[in-house]
């Protein structure tokens, strides 16, 4: 079962600390038959002003694919990297894996406050009560 589950998986990545800690969960999981499509979502304001520029966020997401590949580079799993676009940054990524045919969605939690995440929506809970597929949330490493 867990091959399967785990044969087309769509990886949601927040920032470049996010990228190593969750790529090195997945090393584990990786298999010769799974692809991993690892997303970094760009969350635009919806009319508002943006709090950073688009191409200064673009630049960003590259960094954190960069972190991904070389993370991944000694396994034989497909890779693929997109930048998404989107004013919910959990709805983005149901979407895409809807898309996708993904067979799960794989992440590790993010660190943050109860207050934070009030303040700032909490992705991991959206993407919790808004799925039509499996989470696959992966342990945190013991130091954290």
């Amino acid at each position: 079962m867990t091959d399967a589950l785990l044969e087309t998986m769509l990886v949601p990545i927040a920032s470049e600390d996010d990228a190593k800690r969750t790529c090195e969960a997945i090393l584990s999981e990786l298999n010769d038959r799974a692809t991993v499509h690892v997303v970094h979502v760009i969350e635009k304001a919806g009319g508002a002003p943006d709090k950073a520029g688009v191409a200064q966020r673009e630049e960003r997401a590259e960094r954190i694919f960069e972190i991904v590949e070389s993370t991944l580079a000694g396994t034989n799993t497909a890779l693929e990297t997109e930048i998404l676009y989107g004013t919910d940054v959990a709805a983005t990524i149901l979407e895409h894996a809807r898309d996708l045919e993904a067979t799960a969605i794989v992440f590790t939690p993010r660190g943050a406050s109860r207050w934070m995440r009030l303040l700032t929506g909490d992705v991991a809970q959206k993407l919790l009560t808004n799925t039509d597929r499996p989470l696959v949330i992966l342990p945190r490493s013991d130091h954290e």
